[in-house]
Parts: structure tokens; C-alpha cells; sequence
């Protein structure tokens, strides 16, 4: 790789690492090709990108960004997986292939610019995933006005019942 190339990768490297608001840091050893095509795609899917780095190039490119707080993890064969999108969707993407494949790991990991270490994107993997967590939102701010709603009926409910009662009563006599 001569110069430009190893620059064009640099800046390449660095608007990711900048137009990101999640990146997890991985470690990879004997992960067949086949895997990690596969492992792409399905990260590709959930609208993120998985990106093997020579750490070197990597750790010019994460210089002034928050990234940089990883620098010290960028040791041995190293890949990144970033996206501005859903991070709790990746971790568990992630998270599903480092169980399946012992030679996957976790090394450490930027969300909103703040570290995280490979135990904190565990914990981030078992999170609800987002669509979850707004139906959860949605039930917790729509439970009071049901009941509201239910308060403000029962009166009319019972006028109801109670002109029925009287209505049959009469009919009987």
C-alpha cells in the first residue's frame, strides 16, 4: 500500500469514525471467510458497517475523535462495526456471532462518546431493542388517559344501568 493509498484509507477511516454514533471494537482469529461475508451482510442489513482495520491507519484516523479512547485496544487483528443508527441492534447482531464463533470478541467499543469495555456492549446487547422500547413508552402514556377515559364514562355507565333497572321495574308492576 503506498502513501495515497494508506491516506484515502486514514480519511476514509476518520468520517467513519465521525459520522458514527457507535463504534464497537472487535478482535478476530481463524473466522473463516465465508463467516465474515455472512457476518457483513447481516450487519449491512441493519443499516451499519463492519470494516476490517489495520490498526496502524486506524489509529491515525481515530486521532481527535472518540474514538481515540480506544487507542490502547487496537492490538492484533482488529475489525470495527459502527453505525448512527440503532447500536443496540448491532451489539445483539454482534453479540449473537461472537457466542457462535469463539474466535470473535468484544475488545472495547464508543457510544455517544463515551467508552465502553467489552462487558458494557454485553450489557448493551441485552437491552430491548429500540421499536421495543417507544411500544413500551407508548403503553406507559396511554395507560393513564385509558383510565381517564373509563372515569369519565363509569358516571354515564351507571345512568345507563340504572334507567334499565328502572326501565325493567316498571315493565314488571
Amino acid at each position: 500500500m503506498n502513501k495515497e493509498e494508506k491516506r484515502q484509507v486514514v480519511e476514509a477511516l476518520k468520517e467513519t469514525f465521525q459520522g458514527n454514533s457507535s463504534v464497537l471494537l472487535l478482535a478476530f482469529r481463524e473466522i473463516e471467510v465465508t463467516d465474515l461475508t455472512e457476518l457483513r451482510r447481516k450487519v449491512a442489513e441493519t443499516g451499519s458497517g463492519y470494516r476490517v482495520v489495520k490498526n496502524t491507519l486506524a489509529l491515525r484516523a481515530a486521532e481527535d475523535t472518540p474514538v481515540d479512547e480506544l487507542s490502547a485496544h487496537f492490538k492484533g487483528p482488529s475489525a470495527i462495526a459502527y453505525t448512527d443508527k440503532d447500536p443496540v441492534a448491532l451489539a445483539k447482531l454482534l453479540r449473537g456471532y461472537v457466542k457462535d464463533h469463539p474466535g470473535l470478541e468484544f475488545k472495547a467499543g464508543v457510544l455517544e462518546g463515551s467508552a465502553l469495555s467489552s462487558d458494557d456492549i454485553e450489557g448493551l446487547a441485552e437491552m430491548p431493542s429500540r421499536p421495543e422500547l417507544i411500544s413500551k413508552l407508548a403503553y406507559l402514556l396511554n395507560a393513564p388517559l385509558t383510565a381517564f377515559a373509563r372515569t369519565l364514562q363509569a358516571p354515564l355507565i351507571n345512568l345507563g344501568i340504572g334507567l334499565k333497572a328502572l326501565g325493567e321495574q316498571k315493565n314488571e308492576n
